[in-house]
């Protein structure tokens, strides 16, 4: 019985914030990036108001900060590798050895004294990568890096106002 996940139904909750994100490049995804002093001007910081006013902050800044906070999210992870030396060591030694068996393309390994079948590396690459793996405590670090980033892009999203020349055009007159 295979268990079927309603991808749609998950995703149309967003509106169309996301399609955007799937359709562009990888390379067209950080041609956009803002300006350093821009992103960090302090001189824009500031309380919002009330809740409406931070969720129009929010939003504005979002979109507009999209490639920034994506640098953000990759700088935090990288964090969370270079502070997680086990992690980091065991996803580099099952990449490393899955890149290693399919190099073989289905050939034994020839060490002279001993021959390995690809089934008995897969065999050795699983006892040893996940205990290691469950050792190193991915899914804490994931949560952290998911939490980090959370209160990192939406603190500075709800605390940078927007610019002037922005700030009156959603006013109705």
């Amino acid at each position: 019985m295979a268990i079927s996940i309603p991808i749609d139904a998950i995703t149309s909750r967003f509106g169309d914030r996301f399609n955007s994100l799937r359709s562009t490049s990888l390379s067209s995804r950080f041609a956009n990036l803002r300006p350093v002093s821009e992103f960090l001007d302090v001189k824009r910081v500031s309380k919002p108001a009330n809740f409406a006013e931070a969720q129009s902050r929010v939003n504005y800044n979002l979109s507009y900060f999209s490639s920034n906070y994506a640098v953000v999210f990759v700088m935090l992870s990288i964090y969370c590798l270079l502070t997680n030396l086990t992690l980091l060591f065991d996803m580099i030694f099952i990449g490393g050895g899955l890149y290693g068996i399919g190099m073989l393309q289905g050939r034994d390994l020839d060490l002279g004294f001993a021959r390995f079948t690809t089934s008995q590396l897969y065999t050795g690459l699983l006892v040893i990568g996940i205990p290691v793996g469950i050792w190193a405590s991915p899914f804490a670090t994931g949560l952290w890096l998911i939490g980090a980033t959370g209160v990192t892009v939406f603190g500075h999203a709800a605390l940078l106002d927007k610019p002037i020349e922005n700030a009156f055009s959603e006013e109705a007159v």
